[in-house]
Order: C-alpha cells, then sequence, then structure tokens
C-alpha cells in the first residue's frame, strides 16, 4: 500500500516538473493596467466592478481585478495582447478586443450605462431548472429553487427528479437506498459517517446534480441504484467574488456561510465556510400487541418517544489551483468539518395485560453527547493536450473521521419511584480512508467523433468501532457487558481498473466499456476473536446507444452490472438501546448485493415544454433486507402488585441480511411547462412493480429451527410537483408537493407520506441580495407509518424525524458580474448543449 502511494505521489511530482513552461527565467517586467469605472448617468464610481484581461490568442487565459470604493482599479500583467472587459452587476459590458498592451498604460475613465434588458433575460433565465441528456447520465441544474434557501444538500437532492430523502436522512434513487453520494466525482469527508454531515454543506454553493441511474464503466461500480455526483460552484470570474448567507429559523435553527473565490492569470483560491445550529424535535411511537403459541392475545405495550437533537457544526472547505501552463494544472484542497451534539431521548411505556387493563408504566430517558470531526486532503494534476479533449488527470485523496457518542440512560419505573440501574453506551467509531486514481481520455477519428479511454482507481478503507454497554456504578465507573460489547475492525481495499471506447457516426453514438475490481474485505471482532477474510474479484461490463433524432429529442439505451457493498450503519453490530424493547443492530457478515440494470431514455423538447421518460429493469441477488426478530429474551420489569410475577415483554431486534432477490422494473417522467417567462411548473412521477423472493432459516429462542418466508410483491410510486411564479411586489413564490405511496417489503407495510414546502423570495438592494422565506413540510404529515408483524408480535409505528421547519435567510453576493450571472444561469436553465457526449 505505502509503495503505491510513494509511486503514485513520485509520478506526480515528475509529471508536474516535466510540464512546466520552459524558459519562463526570460519572461519580461510585468506591467501596470489603471484606470477608473463610473456610472454613465450620475459620474458616481462603481466599487466591485470588475476588468477582465483576456489573452487574445489563449482565450483560457485570463487576469484581472476589481475597482475600489472610488471605482479605481490597478492590475499587474505581462506585456500581450488583451481582450478587456469590464463588467458591473445590471450595466451594459465595457469591451476592446485586441489592444496590444506593451507598457503600463492607464485605460482612463470608463462609464457604464444600466442594462434593464438584461436585468429581464437574468430573472427570466436563472430561474429554470432543467435536464441535460448525456449518454451515460442525466444533469439536472439546480437553478434557483426557492424552498432550499438557507437549506442544505439533502434539501436540494430532495427536490431533484427520482430522488428522495427519507424522514431519517436516508437518499434513495428511484426508491433504492443503495446509491453512491460523490463530491465533484469523488468520495468526500463532506459525506462523513452518516446522513448529518451533508448537513453541513449549504445548497448555495452547489451548481448542478449529476443523476448517473446506469453509470458507465468509468465510474465506481458501488451502488445498484446508481450515483449521485454534486458539482461544487467555483467561479471563473478574475479578480474577488463570493456571497455571504445567514439564516434563522423555528425550531432554533440558524447560522452562516461564505463563500470566496480569487482568480488571477496563474491561480485560483477558493473556499466555503459554514456554521450551522439546529436543535430538531422529532417523534415515535410503537403500539405493540403481543400473542401467545396459540395465537391469543398476551399483553399489550405502547411506546411512546420524544428526540431532541441539539447540534452545531462547522465546515469549511480550501483549495489552491495553480495553473502551472495554459494546458496543465494542479489543484490542492483541504476539507475540514466538526460538529458537536447532545440528542435526548425521552421514552414512556405503557403496558398492559390482555384484556388492556393498565399493569405499569415506566419512563426510559437517554441523554447523549456526540462528536464528529473528519479531515481530508486531495490532489488533482490535470494535463490538457493540444487536441481538444484529451486529457490525463491523477488524483490522491486522505481523509481521516472519528465519531464519539457517550449516551446514559436512565430507566424509572413511575407510581412506585422505582430506578433502574443506570445504563452506559460508549460507541467511538473512526476511518481512515485513502484514494489514488488517474484517468486517460484520447480523442480520435474524423472530427474527433470517437474517444478512448483507461484508468484506475484504488481505495483503502479501515474502519474501527469500539463499542461499550454496560451498568454505570454509583462510582462512576462502568461494569462492562460482555454480551453486549466488543470492538470492530472493518478493512475494505479495492483495486479497480476500467477502459471503454465511443463514436458517433452522425445521429448514432455507442459507449462500451469493462471495470475490473479486485475486493479484499477484512472483518474483525476483537473481544470474541473472531475473523473473517473475503476476496473476490468482479467484473463489471456497460454499453450505452444513443440516437438523436434532432436537436430537440433524443433516445438511449443502456445496460450496467453494479454491486452494493455494505457500509457502517450495516455492519456495526451493536444494537441501540434509546429503547431495551425494539432494538437496532447491523450485521458485519453481509455480503454484496449485485445488480444487473438496464434502462431506457427519452427527451423531447418544444418551445416550453420540455418531456423526459425513461423505462428500467434492475435484477438484485443477494439484497439486503432489515428484518424483526425476536431475540428469545424478555426485559423483566418488577410488578409492585404482584412481585413474585414481573411483567415480562419481549425483546426485538431488526437486522440487515442478505435475504432475498429483488426484481424492480417501473418509469418515471418529468415534465417543465413554462407558460410565460416568469412561470415554471414541473412534475415528475416515478411508479416501480418490485418482488422480493426469499426465505430466512434461524435457531429460535428454543432450540428449534425456523424456517421464515419472505416473498413480498409491493407496487408503489413517487411524485413530485413544482410551481414557481411571481406576486405583486416583484415577489418570487414557490411551492413543492411531494407524495409517495404505500409500500410493502418482508415483514412491514409502510403507508402512504405527504409532504408540503413553500417558499417567498425577493431581490433587494439593487439586486446584489436576496430574502427568502421557506417553510419545510407545512403540513407537519412528514412521517414515516409502518405495520410490523412477526410470529408472535404485531407492532404499529410512527416515526418523525424532523418537525416542520420555517427559515429565514439572507444571501448577498459581491463582484459577481450580471452578464456572469446571466451566461452561468442560461448554461444551467437555457438552451446548452444537450448533445449526447462522452464527458464524465
Amino acid at each position: 500500500m505505502k509503495k503505491l502511494l510513494l509511486s503514485f505521489l513520485l509520478l506526480s511530482t515528475i509529471t508536474v516538473i516535466a510540464q512546466r513552461p520552459q524558459g519562463q527565467g526570460n519572461r519580461p517586467d510585468p506591467i501596470k493596467i489603471t484606470g477608473n469605472v463610473v456610472d454613465a448617468d450620475t459620474g458616481q464610481p462603481l466599487e466591485y466592478a470588475t476588468l477582465i484581461l483576456q489573452r487574445a490568442k489563449n482565450p483560457e487565459r485570463i487576469t484581472g481585478g476589481i475597482t475600489d470604493a472610488m471605482g479605481r482599479f490597478e492590475v499587474e500583467t505581462f506585456p500581450g495582447v488583451y481582450n478587456i472587459r469590464v463588467e458591473y452587476i445590471s450595466y451594459t459590458t465595457y469591451e476592446v478586443k485586441a489592444q496590444v498592451l506593451r507598457a503600463s498604460a492607464d485605460l482612463g475613465i470608463i462609464k457604464l450605462s444600466i442594462d434593464v434588458e438584461q436585468l429581464e433575460d437574468v430573472e427570466v433565465v436563472g430561474e429554470r431548472t432543467t435536464v441535460e441528456f448525456r449518454l451515460d447520465k442525466k444533469v439536472y441544474n439546480v437553478g434557483s429553487d426557492l424552498t432550499v434557501k438557507g437549506g442544505s444538500v439533502t434539501d436540494v437532492l430532495d427536490n431533484v427528479p427520482s430522488v428522495t430523502v427519507d424522514v431519517e436522512g436516508n437518499i434513495s434513487l428511484r426508491g433504492n437506498e443503495s446509491v453512491r453520494i460523490l463530491i465533484n466525482g469523488k468520495p468526500s469527508a463532506l459525506s462523513g459517517l452518516s446522513p448529518d454531515a451533508l448537513q453541513q454543506l449549504p445548497a448555495e454553493a452547489i451548481e448542478k446534480v449529476e443523476v448517473i441511474t446506469n453509470p458507465s464503466a468509468r465510474y465506481d461500480a458501488e451502488g445498484t441504484a446508481g450515483i449521485l455526483n454534486i458539482i461544487l460552484k467555483q467561479s471563473k470570474t478574475a479578480g474577488l467574488n463570493g456571497s455571504v448567507n445567514v439564516f434563522a429559523g423555528n425550531p432554533d435553527n440558524f447560522g452562516g456561510a461564505l463563500s470566496l473565490n480569487l482568480r488571477r492569470e496563474n491561480f485560483n483560491i477558493f473556499s466555503n465556510t459554514t456554521y450551522r445550529y439546529r436543535d430538531a424535535p422529532g417523534n415515535a411511537q410503537f403500539i405493540q400487541e403481543n400473542f401467545n403459541d396459540d395465537g391469543s392475545t398476551e399483553s399489550f405495550q405502547d411506546e411512546f418517544r420524544k428526540y431532541q437533537r441539539e447540534r452545531d457544526g462547522f465546515n469549511t472547505n480550501f483549495g489552491f489551483e495553480l495553473f502551472l501552463s495554459e494546458n496543465s494544472s494542479i489543484t490542492n484542497s483541504f476539507v475540514y468539518r466538526k460538529t458537536n451534539g447532545e440528542n435526548t431521548v425521552d421514552v414512556d411505556f405503557f403496558n398492559f395485560d390482555a384484556l388492556r387493563n393498565p399493569t405499569i408504566q415506566r419512563n426510559r430517558f437517554t441523554l447523549e453527547d456526540e462528536e464528529d470531526e473528519n479531515v481530508q486532503y486531495s490532489l488533482n494534476y490535470e494535463k490538457k493536450f493540444k487536441k481538444d479533449g484529451h486529457v490525463l488527470t491523477m488524483d490522491y485523496q486522505y481523509s481521516k473521521g472519528a465519531d464519539f457518542e457517550n449516551s446514559i440512560i436512565d430507566e424509572v419505573i413511575l407510581g412506585e419511584n422505582i430506578a433502574l440501574p443506570t445504563e452506559q453506551t460508549i460507541n467511538d467509531e473512526s476511518q481512515i480512508n485513502q484514494l489514488a486514481q488517474f484517468d486517460y481520455v484520447l480523442p480520435f477519428g474524423k472530427d474527433n467523433q470517437s474517444q478512448f479511454e483507461l484508468g484506475y482507481r484504488g481505495t483503502f478503507n479501515n474502519f474501527n468501532t469500539d463499542f461499550d454497554f454496560g451498568i454505570l456504578n454509583t462510582d462512576g465507573s462502568l461494569n462492562v457487558d460482555p454480551d453486549f460489547s466488543n470492538e470492530l475492525n472493518y478493512r475494505e481495499y479495492v483495486n479497480a481498473a476500467y477502459t471503454q471506447i465511443g463514436t458517433k457516426l452522425k445521429k448514432f453514438s455507442i459507449l462500451g466499456g469493462l471495470r475490473m475490481e479486485a475486493s479484499d474485505i477484512g472483518i474483525e471482532l476483537v473481544e470474541t476473536d473472531e475473523n473473517t477474510d473475503k476476496d473476490y474479484v468482479d467484473w463489471f461490463p456497460s454499453l450505452f446507444l444513443g440516437y438523436e433524432f434532432s436537436e430537440m429529442e433524443q433516445l438511449t439505451i443502456s445496460y450496467s452490472r453494479r454491486l452494493r457493498r455494505p457500509r457502517s450503519r450495516f455492519i456495526n453490530p451493536f444494537p441501540s438501546r434509546s429503547s431495551n424493547t425494539n432494538l437496532f443492530q447491523g450485521n458485519p457478515d453481509l455480503n454484496p448485493t449485485y445488480t444487473n440494470a438496464f434502462d431506457l431514455g427519452y427527451l423531447k423538447r418544444w418551445d416550453k415544454l420540455t418531456f423526459t421518460t425513461s423505462a428500467y429493469y434492475n435484477r438484485s441477488t443477494g439484497v439486503f433486507q432489515f428484518i424483526t426478530q425476536e431475540t428469545g429474551n424478555f426485559v423483566e420489569i418488577e410488578n409492585p402488585d404482584n412481585p413474585s410475577e414481573p411483567i415480562l415483554v419481549p425483546i426485538q431486534v431488526r437486522t440487515p441480511i442478505n435475504l432475498a432477490t429483488d426484481m424492480r422494473y417501473g418509469g418515471e417522467l418529468t415534465t417543465t411547462y413554462t407558460p410565460k417567462k416568469d412561470w415554471r411548473f414541473t412534475w415528475n412521477l416515478n411508479l416501480f412493480q418490485q418482488q422480493l423472493r426469499g426465505d430466512f432459516s434461524f435457531i429460535d429462542f428454543q432450540n428449534e429451527e425456523v424456517v421464515q418466508n419472505f416473498d413480498a410483491d409491493n407496487f408503489t410510486w413517487f411524485t413530485r410537483f413544482s410551481a414557481k411564479l411571481p406576486l405583486p411586489g416583484a415577489i418570487d413564490f414557490q411551492s413543492n408537493l411531494f407524495y409517495r405511496g404505500r409500500r410493502v417489503d418482508a415483514q412491514n407495510v409502510n403507508k402512504g407520506i405527504l409532504s408540503t414546502n413553500l417558499a417567498f423570495s425577493k431581490d433587494v438592494i439593487k439586486d446584489k441580495a436576496t430574502l427568502s422565506l421557506n417553510v419545510s413540510d407545512l403540513f407537519n404529515s412528514r412521517k414515516r407509518r409502518t405495520e410490523t408483524r412477526t410470529e408472535n408480535v404485531f407492532t404499529e409505528s410512527e416515526f418523525q424525524f424532523r418537525e416542520r421547519q420555517i427559515t429565514l435567510s439572507f444571501l448577498y453576493r459581491f463582484n459577481q458580474p450580471q452578464n456572469e450571472r446571466t451566461k452561468r444561469d442560461r448554461e444551467s436553465g437555457g438552451n446548452g448543449d444537450d448533445d449526447i457526449e462522452f464527458d464524465g
């Protein structure tokens, strides 16, 4: 491993040195370009106007600066021929092409006039959220979605077609949780050890989201549902620019984000820093009926939970890109994230006999302190050759994370004020992840219509969990229970190589590839000396075909093979203890799930209407399925009325296993209608049939073999409707409606969920700032309601992770030229290049 990383870094260094331009010692001395920018009507100086100097022969090479409070700029550059532009928000652009600058010069007073027509264009184009159809993915440009202002990445994803985020923050693609989350094309510390990590990345930092339902061979085989690649914004405007965002809400939710970007001719510095505090209340209930062996009712238990999750988090992302030459660059970036939380779970238990007469009431209270810290360093080298699209990239990434949870659990029998022994759980998780990767792309053939790719990616992940559970002594020491305590070491090393080739012949495109992944998995339970090693080599072919009827109409068909490896939540074998009768426990011996995926896609555009639809079929084997088992153990509660006959409540545990074969087929459609320039209606519908086939056998607590059949047929669907329209007073209004239909799996019936978000937004301070008010889950109806039946227990449960949220946010932009914003918004939302492409 060390030799591999050393070789990679050495190769990167040699390549960087080799690509340095020669003769830099003879470079001419820099010159200074000065001038003043004023309003053409009032003569007032314009602060934060942008001067852009662009090399006439090499347009990618730019430098520039911004004006001070007096409207004056002063920029250093080297002699040459430049295209000169001066830009300012809401004003026409001053432009002079092919200007020869041999010595220092004063450009004098530059007068800019307000461009009202340009303002109207920005208002229209900036609102759009559309889809780009690529041969191996769809790209949803986020646009200006008002309902996520002041929100996070998960809020954005919950508004992307085909994507859903459940009440616990878990992300699904087409109803399947086996989705891979990437940041700028790579795994990231921003993904963290849990879904909470993504809450620290602000919505405003996202440029677009790539929804890759059937990834090609260039992507990880991980994720049977596909990949969500989150692309962060990075300004290409010369000078210093950025934004400041502050927000506050109820229940308590406040914070701020600062984004900065400084671009010069030879380098680009970018950063995004966020602080967020949130106190999120939630609730749950479990209405449980227990049966005797003959099917008669034995007893009842009603369990009501109240959650209070108090968390504050800091996240910063800093990067430096150095342009070594006109065609090569090296980027270093650093991510640091830290969160602290205090979570409480207040549980009331009400027990009844078979006739539902009250027998006992108790309260169980959990206080959990949590600290979560992640660091990540990334190194990227990119070399562009003379031929357009001929690129070599190399990456190295190192990340380290730690998550520490300490829970104190007290339980009291009410009425009699009998205090049960205090429990404590200590969960100490850590991970070290490394990634080494290179990708090479070579266009060839007539007009570069064909393309060859090859690459390598190695991921080397080590995950450790040290879990202790026991009774807390009066002196503060912990009497550890060895039956519930252990240490898990989980190692996952994956070496992958791929190659693919594609071509475009007139209106027809084809892309085929093959990926090989060699996996080395190690599982060690230290205290019980249990060791498992799993080594396997898998091949993942992919094939994509596309036909372009016209610029407004396209058709694609694709196939790929995928897998799903178990992650921390699934493999952590240590049970939750918030409830001592309904436990959740992972399974470290899970094997991967394999999927063959087929997809047929169609895109059609009209003047005011865009229509996208897909039909898909997935067949998976060894599917993870959460099952609920009766452990055979009981919680024994002292009965004040009859001490000789304590009350017994059966303990159930919910755990994942490789249970079934899953066949899933369905279709989805997304349509966007813009009847007027400032109106937009979007509707997304996804429906699918799921067939689960599997049997599970186990030895129960009576030492008898039990064989359970978990076959299930489930037809379900979800739909999302969004409407955006103007209100009087130049206020924008948007509302999103989401409904997910009833779902059935091996043991559970999940009822439908309806939720509604709405938002109001207004530009202020001469359109430099935006004030937004949004309400998440307007009717407080985003609740998971489930019916679960095991052999001797029937449970009706309801769970609400986060109650209705109201947020007010203020976003201020500085030195973001209006025509640059227009261009960016048009590229992300207008009639951009929707040709079938090969680039990833």
